[in-house]
């Protein structure tokens, strides 16, 4: 069997006057020339414009603002207390069933990673708690209050730094 873009013909059915593409080829079937013989046009596509960005400019995205938007600070801070608290909170919603006891991963991703999928800044962590992610993290901002989306927040912060409430061992 012939290769695709080998310059074999294939048949497929389609009405008068559509616009076909296949492979980088647009072919105008029939139209005002239908009906005389005439052998369908064809032309080169334009080319896709290309619409992913850079590397270093997705990795600069993930750990700063949008644009000029500046990431958004967590107004509970990092305060002892807080991270407790947070700490207290990863425990009693069950964060630790999918996120594992010191949030190193289980059934979800280990949170102590240097390298975060959708951002390790405060608004993106509580955005991730809040609205959840595709994949298996729940949307958790109809049912927790937004300061105990901030603690948790914290703690996750503390992760991996000296500050961090109960290393583990």
């Amino acid at each position: 069997m012939p290769s695709p873009g080998s310059g074999t013909l294939t048949q497929i059915l389609v009405q008068e006057g559509e616009t076909v593409a296949v492979g980088t080829k647009v072919a105008q079937i029939g139209g005002a020339a239908a009906g005389d013989g005439a052998a369908p046009t064809a032309q080169e596509a334009p080319p896709e414009p290309a619409t992913q960005p850079a590397a270093d400019e997705s990795m600069a995205a993930a750990s700063e603002g949008v644009g000029d938007v500046a990431p958004e600070k967590n107004p509970l801070g990092a305060d002892r207390n807080v991270l407790q608290e947070g700490r207290r909170l990863f425990r009693q919603y069950n964060c630790e069933g999918c996120h594992g006891g010191h949030a190193g991963g289980g059934m979800g991703p280990s949170l102590r990673d240097e390298i975060w999928l959708y951002g390790n800044t405060p608004g993106k962590i509580f955005n991730s708690i809040a609205e959840g992610r595709a994949h298996g993290m729940p949307a958790w901002g109809t049912r927790l209050p937004d300061r105990d989306i901030w603690a948790l927040t914290s703690y996750i912060q503390s992760l991996r730094t000296r500050d961090e409430p109960e290393p583990p061992r």
